[in-house]
């Protein structure tokens, strides 16, 4: 661990004092007052993220992510680019009966490029998400889920 201090790049917009040491935040960022950012993370450039949200440490979010209210991301996990994330089952503009359903990334999974995660789920442990995965339910520890609807092929690679 780092005890020198986090990195915004002047092109962002950072309404969060809860940032880290050792993170690097580039530029295009919009982070919502509220989000909890561990320590050493890399949130990449054209990300979004809102106020309800918590990332542990070491996590990495690859540009054009959107992590919205309700998504928790644990330790060590990684989210490739344009990974969409969801938090309403049933959207509508505006949806005055608008339920939130809260995802959780457990530590040290990965989700692969262009995967689609509908809300309410859990993506365990280590698990892996294929690159384009469109997924609808819980993702066990150590899984491998590829395809529409994703299901599991095997165990996660180290």
């Amino acid at each position: 661990m780092t005890d020198i201090p986090y990195s915004v790049h002047p092109l962002s917009d950072v309404q969060t004092t809860e940032i880290g040491a050792g993170t690097r935040i580039w530029q295009y960022v919009v982070v919502l007052p509220g989000a909890r950012i561990g320590r050493e993370c890399n949130i990449c450039s054209h990300c979004f993220i809102e106020s309800e949200v918590s990332i542990g440490d070491r996590v990495t979010i690859k540009s054009g992510v959107q992590v919205w209210n309700g998504i928790t991301l644990e330790d060590g996990v990684m989210v490739g680019p344009n990974v969409s994330f969801t938090n309403d089952r049933h959207p509508r503009s505006g949806n005055r009966g608008f339920r939130l359903e809260r995802t959780v990334v457990a530590r040290d999974a990965s989700i692969g490029a262009g995967a689609v995660l509908l809300p309410g789920l859990r993506i365990g442990a280590g698990a892996t998400v294929g690159a384009g995965a469109v997924v609808t339910r819980d993702v066990p520890d150590g899984a491998t889920v590829v395809g529409n609807p994703a299901r599991i092929i095997g165990e996660a690679q180290p």
